[in-house]
């Protein structure tokens, strides 16, 4: 699996940190429809920081099957 490069700068990102709410013991999910009551969740996000600039990358590490076919909506 190719390293993440940061947009910013070039450099190559620390990847698989973790994204919190400060003040609280849980983290964020992410699901495939606001729209609907019980949406399917897709999981949890993980965080790629740039070493040099700062840049920070939220990505899902493995989506692969969990969107199916989600449509994308455009705001």
């Amino acid at each position: 699996m190719a390293l993440r490069k940061c947009i910013r700068c070039g450099t190559e990102m620390v990847e698989h940190c973790s994204i919190k709410v400060e003040g609280a013991g849980y983290g964020i999910v992410m699901t495939t429809d606001d729209r609907k009551l019980f949406p399917n969740r897709i999981g949890k996000p993980q965080v790629a920081i740039c070493p040099e600039c700062g840049e920070v990358s939220i990505y899902m590490a493995d989506v692969e099957g969990k969107l199916g076919k989600t449509p994308i909506s455009e705001s």
